[in-house]
């Protein structure tokens, strides 16, 4: 009897922290060995966001000496959307490519790593700046990783 009250408390307890242990955000992924990957689909979104921090570079450019009210506005809003982009990008690189997809079984895995850590450290130094270079190195570095995950046809 008291066996039995003991594995009811433990389950629901279990189902009752069950809510709480998937609060997290998994943006890129889970770390699940579930085998539903879109590589490809990952590499077009951190294009996306490569383009969205181009976009913010004019913006800020353009922006720049404005002294009024809404200019600083949005100015700021652009700064802002920059660096989640940027981060966006750092983040599915270091959570979803180096931990799940870069191996060191490949027979290339030192070029892989190389070239991932690449485009983190171009997506840093696009946060870090306003220039629109920065943008285009890290936009040329992401596409340098195509030629791994190439678009699948199911």
């Amino acid at each position: 009897m008291k066996t039995f009250k003991i594995t009811q408390l433990a389950f629901a307890l279990s189902l009752a922290c069950t809510p709480l242990m998937f609060t997290q955000t998994a943006n890129a992924h889970c770390q699940v060995p579930c085998g539903i990957y879109d590589d490809s689909a990952r590499v077009q979104s951190m294009l996306e966001d490569a383009a969205t921090i181009t976009k913010a570079a004019t913006m800020l450019s353009e922006l720049a000496g404005k002294t009024d009210a809404q200019s600083i506005n949005q100015a700021t809003r652009w700064v802002l959307n920059k660096e989640q982009h940027a981060q966006s990008i750092i983040a599915t690189i270091s959570d979803y490519y180096l931990t799940q997809r870069v191996k060191p079984s490949q027979a290339d895995y030192t070029e892989r790593l190389v070239k991932h850590h690449a485009v983190i450290l171009a997506a840093m130094k696009a946060k870090q700046n306003a220039d629109g270079q920065y943008a285009a190195a890290l936009t040329e570095k992401i596409e340098a990783l195509t030629a791994y995950y190439p678009v699948h046809r199911h």
